[in-house]
């Protein structure tokens, strides 16, 4: 279930990336924007994504180890501690 939540996730960034500049596209092809404004604005709008990228990235790893001690499953570490104890 998680992995098909972060695939509709990524397509539907995917669409929305093309659809914006498609539409970028539209607007400098009429001459309402100019090339330089038209990559700057993508420029942005691709570093506003990949900051939002990391803070949802970030979150979603707190959410996996909250329900990982919620649910009480042993860990890497929990499994080589046990490990090095039977030794």
């Amino acid at each position: 279930m998680l992995k098909d939540i972060i695939y509709t996730g990524i397509g539907a960034a995917t669409i929305l990336k093309e659809k914006v500049e498609d539409e970028i596209q539209k607007l400098e092809d009429e001459g309402k924007i100019k090339q330089d404004d038209a990559e700057g604005l993508l420029q942005k709008l691709q570093n506003v994504g990949k900051q939002r990228d990391s803070k949802v990235k970030t979150r979603l790893k707190e959410i996996i180890k909250e329900s990982i001690n919620e649910l009480g499953l042993a860990t890497k570490e929990d499994i080589q501690k046990l490990k090095e104890e039977l030794k």
